[in-house]
């Protein structure tokens, strides 16, 4: 493994003489966009001990390398601070991972459809197909939904269920039968089975508007054992890793149970096999329960408990049922309880005794002045924020007076690009006006917010950051849709530090995480494509060819293949992700733009910059040969 001192390493040879420290790792030649406006831009980084050593040019940093210095050529491609997704449901979606069909980026329903018939053949009998959100028609060619028929003919004995967005789901007929769907089974609260003339289920089911009848239906598949739920979640992280995402806070959600369900990640901190960092909170799962859920909690952990790679960092989203908003664009707004306050309040007040943070999902400006009403009694009390981190999730149609009220509070904002699937539908039923501010991320800036993004993965938006950074900076929905007027739109660097700096200051990380910068840590992406200059439409395409996380090189492809640290084998053999991969983009389309007869291109994940964009070097020798073992 040992490069001898004589022998140049990827363009850079170790300096003779004494040093005090050598780095574990440099990546040099690269465009590096630091995110420190003290320094922005450098073209090296050196790495010791998981924290960044140094930052500089090629020959500054040359005394820093020594034998056992691993070196890497980003052979001039655009490196960034690693991304952290402020609002994602990583422990949930790590769980179920390998189950999951994934149509995130499929271009036509025609291949979804063929997906879930080549799928169907190996499914094994008792086994479910599941399509989990991260779609919408919007991105098919045929811009519609499929029916339940084609489900049934895709996959007439195994049963399949395909989530669409937190709206509706689609069943055929075997999962009907599975599920245990009759005609005399009962609509659960705020949803609807459709029925045809004759009574019986049609395979339809409506969030009307909650998403309780999705997700409870969705929950009687069968689970994986332990040994799966560990690789399962491996996996993730790795396609997570893939994007460039180095850090994520978990938004818990619905059927996902503490202490149970959080034991794969926790097994995987202890062990040193987590290759994204994560803050979790803990969400009560059962109505009438809430308030007993949050006693316990606060006398048996505490927020900060863990370590820079997985640790609590309060609770939400929900902290009451009776409180929570749905995001069904497709229906009106909920009227919530008329008397949610009291238990709120008390909710509130436990968690701000006992110094904890909070998070909250709030879809509606309605519901947010209400929550607001309720933290001010508690701030005339001297009890409200209390030096307690809090923020509200979502907030799409937010207004003004409400974002001076939660800046007045010292609150936060953490925004999703639901409206990149959702938009299109919102803007249907409340128009373009307000649409054009559904959320008003600039206004939130303007106000001196701390405000950071995220995507609210897997079940309605794909969790790809790079396409929530293209709805920041184009304000169009996945299908081209345009929401947003100039005003309301951002540049790429501010958008890039909603996805870096503003999801480490939402956790107090602000000062080791979300920059590159001495002492901080060794989270970077060296991209597939410039972020800064690439048309942008190119924005959704890239990826990382290589992704580091606390100096650990975690994902690489490219000419970088080989040098991420192993995955254990996916498992079981039959999973969709086994075959189909995650998120489908770059050549894995190839087959789906020939079936379009498409002409338009689509550059590849780790290849070549687009034409009229500039070329991509390749020296000769791009990687340090140590690595390349």
């Amino acid at each position: 493994m040992n490069a001898p001192t004589s022998m140049p390493v990827a363009g850079t040879a170790p300096s003779p003489g004494p040093r005090t420290a050598t780095a574990d790792l440099v990546v040099r030649n690269a465009k590096v966009y630091t995110g420190d406006p003290t320094r922005p831009t450098a073209t090296a980084v050196a790495v010791r001990d998981g924290r960044i050593l140094a930052l500089g040019d090629d020959h500054n940093l040359a005394g820093l390398i020594g034998p056992e210095t691993h070196i890497v050529d980003a052979l001039g491609r655009r490196a960034v601070p690693g991304l952290n997704d402020s609002h994602l449901h990583v422990i949930r979606g790590g769980l179920n991972y390998v189950l999951e069909l994934r149509w995130d980026g499929v271009r036509s329903l025609r291949r979804a459809l063929a997906m879930l018939r080549e799928q169907a053949g190996r499914t094994p009998k008792g086994q479910w197909i599941r399509v989990v959100g991260g779609w919408t028609p919007e991105q098919f060619a045929e811009r519609r939904m499929p029916t339940v028929a084609e489900l049934n003919a895709a996959a007439p004995d195994t049963p399949v269920f395909v989530l669409h967005l937190y709206q509706s789901a689609l069943m055929n007929r075997a999962a009907v039968r599975a599920a245990g769907f009759t005609r005399d089974t009962p609509d659960p609260r705020g949803g609807q089975i459709v029925r045809g003339r004759d009574g019986e289920p049609t395979g339809v089911l409506l969030a009307a508007p909650g998403a309780l009848v999705l997700y409870s239906t969705l929950a009687r598949a069968p689970r994986l054992d332990e040994a799966d739920r560990r690789t399962s979640t491996i996996h993730f992280l790795r396609e997570l890793n893939r994007f460039g995402l180095t850090s994520a806070l978990d938004a818990a959600g619905g059927f996902q149970n503490f202490p149970d369900d959080y034991a794969t990640v926790v097994d995987l901190a202890r062990s040193g096999e987590l290759t994204l960092r994560i803050a979790y909170y803990l969400f009560p799962q059962t109505a009438g329960q809430e308030l007993a859920d949050l006693r316990r909690w606060t006398r048996t952990v505490r927020p900060g408990d863990g370590d820079e790679w997985l640790r609590l960092a309060g609770a939400g989203e929900n902290l009451i049922w009776a409180a929570a908003d749905f995001e069904n664009f497709a229906e009106p707004r909920p009227a919530l309880a008329a008397d949610y306050e009291a238990e709120f309040e008390q909710a509130v007040r436990l968690l701000m005794e006992n110094g904890w943070g909070f998070r909250l999902h709030a879809t509606y400006d309605e519901t947010i002045r209400r929550d607001l009403a309720v933290f001010e009694k508690l701030a005339a009390e001297g009890l409200f924020p209390a030096g307690n981190r809090w923020l509200f999730d979502h907030a799409e149609t937010v207004g003004d007076d409400s974002l001076d009220r939660i800046a007045a509070l010292g609150g936060s904002l953490s925004v999703q690009n639901r409206m990149s699937f959702q938009g299109s539908v919102f803007l249907d039923r409340y128009g373009a006006e307000a649409a054009s501010r559904t959320p008003p991320v600039r206004a939130m800036l303007d106000r001196g917010l701390t405000v950071a993004a995220g995507t609210d993965a897997t079940r309605v938006s794909s969790y790809n950051p790079w396409v929530a950074l293209h709805w920041l900076v184009t304000g169009r929905t996945v299908g081209g849709t345009p929401l947003y007027p100039p005003a309301n739109l951002l540049d790429r660097r501010q958008a890039l530090e909603l996805y870096t700096r503003g999801g480490a200051r939402l956790t107090g990380e602000e000062d080791v995480k979300g920059v590159l910068r001495e002492g901080c840590y060794a989270d970077l992406a060296v991209l597939s494509h410039d972020y800064f200059t690439v048309p942008e439409e190119i924005i959704p395409e890239i990826e990382s060819v290589l992704t580091v996380v606390g100096g650990r090189v975690v994902h690489a492809t490219a000419e970088y293949t080989g040098l991420e640290e192993v995955a254990p084998p996916l498992s079981p053999a039959w999973s969709p992700v086994a075959h189909f991969g995650g998120y489908a983009s770059g050549a894995g389309q190839a087959d789906t733009v020939a079936e379009l007869g498409a002409v338009s291109y689509r550059p590849p994940a780790g290849g070549a910059a687009r034409p009229g964009a500039g070329p991509v070097p390749t020296p000769a020798h791009p990687v340090d040969p140590c690595l390349a073992h």
